[in-house]
């Protein structure tokens, strides 16, 4: 099935883009989405403990599972004050 993938910040300028479509399996997670990411930009992996997770612009939990046509959001921390 496709999803859209939506980086901000510092993981956008990782992979290079803000917006990247992907297959994934059907019954694949948010952290499932992750992992294949963080295969293909290795420097996204420091990342993995600190990153928000969104779908359809609802923050939700690494475990979630995803559907056709979701946009999956990953958001690194944000620092300021």
């Amino acid at each position: 099935m496709r999803v859209t993938v939506r980086l901000f910040a510092r993981l956008r300028d990782i992979a290079g883009a803000s917006e990247l479509p992907r297959d994934v399996a059907d019954g694949a997670t948010i952290a499932a989405v992750w992992r294949e990411l963080a295969r293909e930009f290795p420097a996204l992996v420091p990342y993995e403990r600190s990153i928000s997770s969104a779908v359809n612009e609802d923050y939700t939990r690494l475990d979630r599972v995803v559907h056709e046509g979701d946009e999956i959001a990953f958001l690194p921390p944000v620092s300021g004050g």
